[in-house]
């Protein structure tokens, strides 16, 4: 277990992330979660991240309230990304420590966090899946 203590990002995280443009319609990120099977995507504009979507912000679309009475779903579906997106979102560096990854996922209930470097440019993703396996790779045969 030592071992997970000393681990970082860069070791386990996905490098090649798929992304959105802020203006893909919810309908078409509806596919691409069905077929891609994600969590979340960061949102890129100009090579540079401006928010995240996930599946949560879709699906609070069609949530219904007290306050407000939901648009027909052919509306709803013609929204884009920028619509429901997340503007300020939890990120880390690739040298963060895997052990700071696996506390802002357990206290902010999240699935994956966008790895970021200088300038907020995308260097990759961590999921849930990249800390188990780390943690895997550092307990075998202790």
């Amino acid at each position: 277990m030592y071992q997970f203590l000393e681990q970082t990002v860069d070791r386990y995280m996905t490098h090649e992330v798929k992304t959105v443009s802020s203006e893909v319609a919810m309908n078409e990120l509806n596919d691409l979660f069905a077929s891609d099977d994600f969590n979340a995507y960061p949102v890129v504009d100009q090579l540079e991240v401006v928010g995240l979507v996930t599946k949560f912000d879709f699906l609070k679309c069609f949530a219904l309230t007290l306050t407000s009475m939901v648009p027909r779903y052919d509306e709803l579906m013609k929204r884009t990304v920028s619509d429901v997106m997340i503007h300020e979102f939890i990120y880390v560096s690739a040298t963060t420590k895997l052990v700071r990854v696996l506390q802002l996922m357990v206290e902010h209930r999240l699935r994956s966090i966008p790895v970021m470097g200088t300038g907020q440019h995308l260097d990759g993703i961590i999921a849930r899946e990249d800390i188990m396996r780390a943690l895997r790779d550092c307990t075998r045969g202790a």
